[in-house]
């Protein structure tokens, strides 16, 4: 696999569940449960999913093989 598909599977990965957090955390909302244990595991969660995000896409740039 190319750098690029490389990049591009492993963004989906964290892509993937930091969707799968944030719909978490919104279900939580819809249903008025934003306190409590859950919501703080889900709240949790969804920030680590944020930050492992973020400190993937930050990450010095790497030329790409084609």
């Amino acid at each position: 696999m190319h750098s690029t598909d490389d990049f591009r599977f492993k963004s989906n990965q964290f892509l993937l569940e930091l969707d799968a957090a944030t719909t978490e955390m919104m279900m939580f909302v819809s249903s008025r449960e934003t306190t409590g244990e859950r919501w703080a595991l889900a709240s949790q969660r969804h920030c680590a999913a944020y930050a492992a995000w973020n400190s993937f896409i930050n990450e010095p740039a790497k030329p790409f093989a084609e």
